[in-house]
């Protein structure tokens, strides 16, 4: 007894809770530096992203507290929004205009498995179904959980679901792009901390980044900033006003605060009130990938997309994960985004209405 006592001690002696705040920010920093560094050391796409995620989810279970204010999350849909508008362009405009039948098709049938598989969770009584079509529909996470809050699903577990697909994507996204499509260290883009900045144009960039932050005062908009970031740097793009330009330093402190949201909303409460669901969770996030996978396929031989083009355009992460990835490795962004900006819209146009008269029709009442 004595030594199984002795090792819940020194257990309990881990637990983050017992440190000062600071102390624990302190512990949330070393831990990303070190689950960063291991990403990179596998040469993972996304590694910004993907070690501040593994570091919030061993922060909190850990037992830390923390929570990022509300303006860094504003701020990170802010420069996220810059950055696919950085995709933004005429050739964009170009590949959707030559291929729109395919890519609406493909944007459809996305969506129709998104929705069919939460009306299944939702009908089979595991979550309420709006909170399980939620949870499962495709987009920016963030703007997904604060959309659901808006039209009363359980923001919780549709943040649990949602975090957790985008878990799951991106790893997978990012093994793709290491292992099964071959592409080796010499051809993800290299990271340059300090690039030297276009005065003009970064001055621009801050510009939309700040002016998207008043969206924050229209709270009936969901995503606000995140879509006039996207809206107003996309104009400018088009109009060949500026260019969009965003130092990889900025980026990497916009990555590690959705990282870390994404892995700090992991808290052993969570995953303990979520238990009940997560193997259908899980199970349905598996089905949705590898279908996206197969609709990856069917573009791959259709219009003779690379494999790694065609999965980040059609996998279920969102189009915030989607552009993160795309911008680590050399892929076809112009494809991609056109993919992802075209759901995103979509889903934010005939979301809330259709996860309504879908969830009504699950039959299921939370008790």
């Amino acid at each position: 007894m004595p030594p199984f006592s002795t090792s819940s001690e020194n257990l309990t002696a881990f637990n983050l809770v017992k440190l000062p705040k600071w102390l624990q920010w302190v512990s949330l920093l070393i831990i990303t530096f070190l689950t960063t560094a291991i990403c990179e050391w596998l040469s993972l796409p996304a590694a910004l992203l993907l070690g501040p995620m593994f570091a919030g989810i061993i922060a909190q279970t850990l037992g830390a507290g923390l929570r990022l204010p509300k303006g860094s999350t504003y701020f990170s849909q802010a420069v996220i929004g810059c950055l696919i508008a950085r995709s933004i362009n005429q050739e964009i405009l170009h590949v959707f205009l030559a291929q729109w039948p395919i890519l609406i098709g493909t944007v459809s049938m996305t969506l129709l498995a998104s929705i069919s598989l939460g009306w299944a969770i939702g009908r089979m009584g595991i979550l309420p179904g709006t909170t399980a079509i939620w949870g499962l529909l495709p987009g920016a996470a963030s703007v997904m959980v604060m959309m659901a809050e808006d039209f009363g699903a359980d923001a919780r577990l549709v943040a649990f679901m949602q975090y957790l697909r985008v878990l799951m994507v991106t790893v997978t996204a990012s093994i793709i792009a290491r292992f099964w499509v071959h592409i080796p260290t010499s051809a993800l883009n290299p990271i340059v901390w300090f690039a030297p900045i276009h005065p003009t144009a970064f001055a621009v960039s801050i510009g939309v980044i700040c002016i998207s932050l008043f969206a924050i005062l229209l709270p009936k908009i969901s995503g606000g900033v995140l879509i006039v970031s996207m809206t107003l740097g996309g104009y400018i793009q088009l109009k060949e006003i500026a260019q969009i330009e965003l130092p990889m330093w900025l980026l990497a402190i916009a990555f590690a605060i959705i990282g870390w949201n994404v892995g700090l909303r992991f808290t052993r409460q969570v995953l303990v009130s979520a238990a009940k669901a997560l193997p259908e969770t899980i199970f349905s996030i598996a089905v949705l990938i590898l279908f996206c996978m197969g609709l990856a396929t069917m573009l791959v031989y259709v219009l003779n997309a690379d494999p790694l083009s065609a999965y980040l355009g059609t996998s279920p992460g969102g189009v915030d994960s989607a552009a993160i990835i795309a911008a680590s490795t050399k892929v076809d962004i112009a494809f991609v985004m056109a993919l992802q900006i075209m759901r995103f819209l979509i889903t934010l146009l005939i979301g809330p209405s259709l996860s309504r008269y879908v969830a009504n029709r699950s039959r299921y009442t939370k008790e």
